[in-house]
């Protein structure tokens, strides 16, 4: 059995590693996270008034709207990150950004 000074010692390894896990997550981002959380709040509201179609119609019109550049490369990364269609993007890619919240 480890003693407490070892036990620390891989606490704090767990800690670095979540730390660092993190900010590469925060640093894949495309696009600023501010836009991100309002892309989530976008879609709740068209997602609880329209049926999914199983594309990103709703994400790249906002998108659009926000006068994004990149929306390729956005949408390749949400796809890397589970998000194939609208709702997938609200429920696979949000919940991404609940488990990396940098404080």
């Amino acid at each position: 059995m480890p003693n407490k000074k070892e036990i620390e010692r891989r606490k704090q390894i767990k800690r670095d590693l979540n730390l660092k896990a993190k900010k590469d997550f925060e640093n894949s981002l495309p696009i600023n996270r501010e836009i991100f959380k309002a892309l989530f709040d976008h879609l709740d509201n068209e997602l609880s008034n329209n049926n999914c179609d199983h594309n990103l119609k709703y994400s790249i019109e906002f998108l659009q709207s926000q006068s994004i550049d990149n929306i390729e490369e956005v949408t390749e990364w949400f796809k890397e990150n589970g998000g194939y269609c609208d709702c997938e993007v609200l429920a696979n890619v949000e919940e991404k950004f609940d488990g990396n919240a940098i404080l």
